[in-house]
């Protein structure tokens, strides 16, 4: 959801696009930029709005009866984006903008230093197969991550997958994959032009030869090995009428997914369906073979406020026991851990907004619960059950902690982290004491580390791989010239709400210092302290960076999450709006110098502030937003489970709020 991260199953495309569009706001805000002092005089642009002359939106009469209410939609027609209309209107703007943005001054500098800030070589957290290590790697430059498979981790092995040989352009991403068991094979999920349609491949990891299978109709799953590595478990959608398997275009995302299983060596139309919920129309089934081979997980989604998890023994390949629905009430969010034996580990909303973590004896005659890590003051982010431990990471004011606990939820240790960030991407399993993590902070790129769950250790992981720029941003950033420091401020209802600011120490702010304000406040999403090339772009011509820790995100829990959302979601609004006069009030900056930034959920957060406040913002970037309100349902399935956060427009008072 967020466009800013420099590593994982992204692309530096993404991100540059996203910086891009930051640097613009940079040019709007300040002149100067890349001097080694404060910069804060506001830029005059080389044309002024008027100037402008955009492309014709031609009206049309399309009126939606809500309830009563009569509602124009005039612009109904670019929701087929792909009609020659849209098309030409779309490209259209986009002459408008490059023509702009080219002159405006100062731009040519920025981008030199964001490609510095971009090369630095980096990785994510590794998957673990039968001695195999595979995982997503940058080198610095190349515009789509490559999938690396080494069997030492001091060797940085070789490139397995590269998307640039797939196409130049950068447009194919890896967007998921996944090793064997046997960790001779890895299947690999390909995303074209960004979309959530993915196309599922397997190659040989000795050879770098891909077999012939090759699966479609795929958004947002996973693919599970059976532990004979004879094939895999996934989701997918169903064929439209009168389609033949093929293409993602060939599948109907307004339905929901089916769980089927993919033997190797056979044809997508041979694989046989598993499961499927036909007593709900919008449920869909995900699953998972644990571990140690003994049971299918399987985890049914609904939207992002509760779930259920459902298992079957496996007795052998093909040969799975009776389907036990295991947690059913709908009662919270259930993320299992993974199991030893016959016990099962989750970490759940349940009874605990903050979050809990409880076992479950599948050889009970009844599903009891039984709390190992009650509730605490601070929310649980993850969870991982590695070597025979859990190890649990929570959010203190923003910042990541990490503690281990044994089986009973005995405290055992802490982690010492690098700092005051965030900690992503734990991995593990309970038979193995070896797991892995990344941590970042505001200034420091992220760093993948091995953790050693019986000493508490934390090693880097770096391998040092020929060629590359090997760690550019370490040598072109010193921490030491940077601060960023937590305030708290009042939000409208009297809430306590955080904010984290960042700037150059040698940047004193004095009222009219250019200042970007960003925030999602969605979806239980936690924003803690994390690296980007294009906030550190910023910083480092001498802007001012806020990030507002606003509800319904994931900071204090499901009850914060909960305050912001349908009926609440003015909250998230009510919440950005108190830090940016937060900021002009504390003699940060001015109306005049304040940016807003935010994409996706935050893209809708962006808009929906300026239509409300006008005045208070000189610039605003609202990415990839969520914008009618009325309508975003429509686009898919996946799109309506977006409700659990906004309501829809089908409900009366939801509507209002709308």
């Amino acid at each position: 959801m967020h466009l800013d991260a420099d590593v994982g199953a992204g692309s530096r495309s993404l991100c540059f696009v996203s910086a891009t569009m930051l640097i613009v706001l940079a040019l709007l805000m300040m002149t100067g930029c890349m001097t080694p002092t404060p910069v804060a005089t506001p830029v005059a642009t080389p044309m002024t709005t008027s100037a402008l002359t955009y492309p014709p939106a031609p009206r049309g009469t399309v009126v939606d009866d809500y309830h009563g209410t009569r509602v124009a939609d005039p612009w109904r027609w670019m929701e087929t984006t792909d009609s020659p209309a849209t098309s030409a209107w779309i490209a259209a703007e986009n002459r408008l903008a490059e023509n702009y943005i080219s002159s405006l001054p100062g731009r040519d500098r920025f981008a030199v230093r964001l490609r510095q800030l971009l090369n630095y070589e980096r990785q994510s957290p590794p998957q673990r197969e039968h001695g195999v290590y595979a995982y997503l790697w940058n080198p610095g430059q190349a515009e789509q991550d490559a999938l690396r498979v080494t069997h030492d981790l001091a060797d940085p092995g070789r490139v397995l997958v590269d998307p640039s040989a797939i196409r130049a352009d950068g447009t194919v991403s890896i967007s998921s994959f996944s090793l064997s068991p046997d960790g001779k094979r890895v299947a690999y999920a390909l995303s074209d032009g960004g979309s959530d349609w993915n196309t599922w491949h397997v190659r040989d990891v000795a050879t770098g030869e891909d077999a012939a299978d090759t699966l479609a109709g795929t958004k947002f799953t996973s693919v599970s090995w059976s532990r004979d590595s004879s094939g895999f478990y996934y989701s997918r959608y169903p064929l439209l009428a009168q389609s033949e398997a093929g293409t993602n275009a060939d599948y109907d995302d307004h339905q929901q997914v089916a769980l089927y299983f993919h033997r190797l060596g056979t044809l997508q139309s041979a694989d046989q369906k598993i499961y499927e919920i036909t007593d709900h129309p919008t449920r869909d089934p995900y699953a998972a073979v644990t571990p140690d081979g003994r049971f299918l997980v399987y985890t049914i989604e609904d939207g992002y406020l509760s779930n259920a998890i459902y298992y079957q023994r496996l007795a052998g390949p093909g040969r799975r026991g009776e389907l036990v629905k295991l947690l059913d009430a709908w009662d919270g969010r259930y993320d299992f851990l993974g199991n030893v034996g016959d016990t099962f580990y989750f970490q759940t909303t349940a009874g605990a907004p903050r979050g809990r973590i409880v076992a479950i004896d599948t050889r009970a005659t009844a599903a009891t619960l039984r709390e190992l890590i009650p509730e605490s003051g601070d929310a649980i982010a993850a969870t991982a059950l590695i070597g025979n431990q859990l190890v649990v990471q929570t959010i203190h004011d923003v910042a990541a902690r990490l503690q281990i606990y044994t089986l009973d939820g005995q405290l055992q240790s802490t982690v010492m982290l690098p700092g005051q960030g965030t900690v992503s991407g734990l991995y593990g399993e309970a038979g193995n004491p070896e797991g892995f993590l990344s941590y970042t902070d505001f200034t420091t790129p992220r760093q993948v580390f091995r953790l050693n769950v019986a000493t508490t250790v934390l090693t880097p992981v770096a391998p040092p791989i020929a060629g590359s720029s090997g760690g550019g941003s370490a040598r072109l950033l010193d921490p030491a010239r940077y601060q960023s420091r937590q305030v708290f401020y009042t939000s409208k209802d009297g809430t306590r709400v955080p904010m984290t600011i960042v700037h150059r120490r040698d940047v004193q702010p004095d009222g009219e210092t250019p200042t970007v304000l960003y925030g999602y406040g969605g979806f239980n999403v936690s924003l803690l302290p994390a690296y980007s090339s294009a906030r550190m772009a910023w910083i480092d011509a001498g802007g001012v960076y806020a990030q507002a820790n606003l509800r319904g995100g994931g900071e204090y829990g499901e009850s914060w999450h909960m305050a912001g959302t349908v009926l609440h979601k003015q909250n998230v609004f009510d919440d950005f709006i108190a830090a940016a006069e937060w900021l002009v009030a504390n003699g940060i900056t001015s109306s005049s110098h304040l940016a807003i930034w935010g994409g996706s959920n935050g893209g809708l957060l962006v808009g929906a502030v300026l239509n409300q406040r006008p005045e208070l913002f000189a610039a605003a970037l609202p990415a990839v937003g969520v914008m009618d309100m009325l309508r975003y349902q429509t686009a898919s399935l996946n799109a309506r489970k977006w409700s659990s956060d906004y309501g829809l427009s089908e409900v009366p008072e939801q509507f209002a709020a709308l």
